[in-house]
């Protein structure tokens, strides 16, 4: 399969323009546009980048059915990965979803009916559920790996126990998409709702591949460090 990948000598224009959800990327490793020519290596360099980590989630986010080695994995610093994990949220909780709420308000003052404070208070309701998935993330996940990688002590907590509970808060964004398709009514303005269920489309594929991320390189890299610590 990694005949196809990306690699280190490709042009980083070039595989923006292979897909331009990878721009989401870029602004999370601190990569600004104007680049030129520049292969992902030197750009890389330049910004001093861990090579291995960017395009481990290039490929994640381009090919579906990518999974990186334990190998690979136990290339990459900790530290960085949930740097980018950190700036991820911040995008999902700041821009993300005040861009589709906007959106929504847009939408429902085109148009009047109870079916509209329902959908409000659907999506409240997900918001806060968004909101409490990153925050325990934030707030106990991430300290956790920090102490684990300092030697310092863990309280018994071991990441299988966020494997567990790990919710895929992108699935209740089906039955939001599926209400302003088939349920509201016509009267509600074409456009607001073609760009609303935009946003939502692409905030669930988002959610999804950071999903992916934590599932199968965050998780995956912790479990080796665990090994390290409960063998000293």
């Amino acid at each position: 399969m990694n005949h196809y990948l990306f690699s280190s000598n490709m042009k980083l224009a070039d595989i923006i323009m292979s897909n331009y959800r990878l721009l989401s990327v870029l602004s999370r490793f601190n990569i600004n546009l104007g680049f030129g020519d520049k292969t992902i290596n030197e750009i890389c360099e330049q910004k001093h980048i861990s090579e291995d980590l960017f395009l481990m989630i290039c490929n994640v986010y381009n090919f579906k059915d990518y999974l990186p080695t334990i190998e690979e994995i136990k290339t990459i610093e900790i530290n960085e990965l949930i740097s980018f994990l950190k700036k991820s949220h911040n995008l999902f909780i700041n821009q993300d979803i005040k861009e589709i709420e906007n959106s929504l308000n847009k939408m429902c003052s085109c148009c009047s009916g109870n079916h509209l404070s329902l959908l409000m208070k659907f999506f409240e309701d997900y918001k806060k559920e968004v909101i409490n998935h990153l925050n325990y993330e934030e707030t106990v996940v991430f300290p956790y790996i920090d102490s684990l990688t300092k030697n310092k002590e863990v309280n018994n907590y071991h990441i299988n126990q966020f494997e567990e509970n790990h919710t895929n808060i992108e699935d209740k964004l089906s039955d939001l998409k599926n209400i302003i398709i088939k349920y509201l009514p016509e009267i509600c303005s074409p456009e607001q709702r073609t760009m609303l269920l935009q946003r939502l489309f692409l905030f669930q594929e988002e959610l999804f591949t950071h999903s992916i991320i934590e599932d199968k390189i965050l998780i995956p890299l912790v479990e080796e460090i665990e090994k390290g610590y409960d063998a000293k």
